[in-house]
């Protein structure tokens, strides 16, 4: 017996859960992504850097493989990033600076006119790049 809905006892059910491990985006590649590839096209650049944090729409995660055999366009330079070490770890002083750096971004701004020189000689006034000079009769 052992059947039911669900199959035979011991049958494997297919899981709806992704994995959280990151992907070679190369088609037919599984591999686990180690570097990201991000395009900058305004100066026909190819940047290949550490795996990042999160997956953005418009980059590439690529295997060790892939990442190695890396080529660009014919005008285009890669540019590879050094991978840290390990991996970052965060201390009591990096979260103080965040809070502090916070703080003090949320602080009013005190309002104060800018300091501006004076007319230099001949001159009577300022505005923006031009200058109002007075005539040499006055």
């Amino acid at each position: 017996m052992g059947e039911g809905l669900r199959g035979p006892v011991g049958s494997a059910v297919p899981s709806t859960l992704v994995s959280s491990v990151r992907r070679c985006s190369r088609t037919a590649c599984g591999r686990p992504a180690v570097a990201t590839l991000t395009y900058v096209y305004a100066d026909s650049t190819a940047v290949l850097g550490p795996l990042a944090t999160y997956a953005e729409p418009h980059c590439y995660d690529l295997c060790a493989e892939h990442a190695e055999r890396l080529t660009a366009p014919r005008g285009w330079e890669v540019v590879r990033l050094a991978a840290d070490a390990g991996p970052v770890r965060r201390t009591s002083d990096d979260l103080e600076a965040l809070a502090n750096a916070v703080r003090e971004a949320a602080r009013p701004q005190e309002r104060t006119a800018p300091l501006r020189p004076g007319p230099a000689e001949g001159e009577s006034g300022r505005r923006g790049h031009l200058r109002v000079l007075r005539s040499p009769e006055n």
